[in-house]
């Protein structure tokens, strides 16, 4: 494994643990899930390069363009929960009572 594949692959593995161990806010899991995307279609595009196809190279602007969405619709989550719930803690937030 090259240390470029490592590191993209800690930076992954990092986001996904923070995803899962610090669940406190709302905020911090999209940002962690952010990190992940950004990891992804870095590591999508240096694998286009390493390869010199074009047939690959559409993919990794797909995939930032499904980021962009995700995270416009996250804020606009976090947006709607922190005026109804008057927080944005992932404890407060009860499936059941939306």
């Amino acid at each position: 494994m090259t240390p470029v594949h490592f590191a993209f692959s800690t930076t992954f593995i990092l986001g996904l643990m923070g995803l899962t161990f610090h669940r406190n806010h709302l905020l911090s899991a999209l940002l962690c899930l952010e990190g992940m995307m950004l990891s992804l279609y870095v590591a999508l595009s240096l694998w286009t390069l390493q390869l010199n196809s074009i047939n690959f190279s559409p993919t990794p602007m797909l995939m930032l363009a499904f980021s962009a969405c995700e995270a416009s619709a996250g804020l606009a989550l976090l947006v709607a929960t922190s005026r109804t719930h008057g927080t944005d803690r992932l404890q407060a937030l009860n499936i059941l009572q939306c």
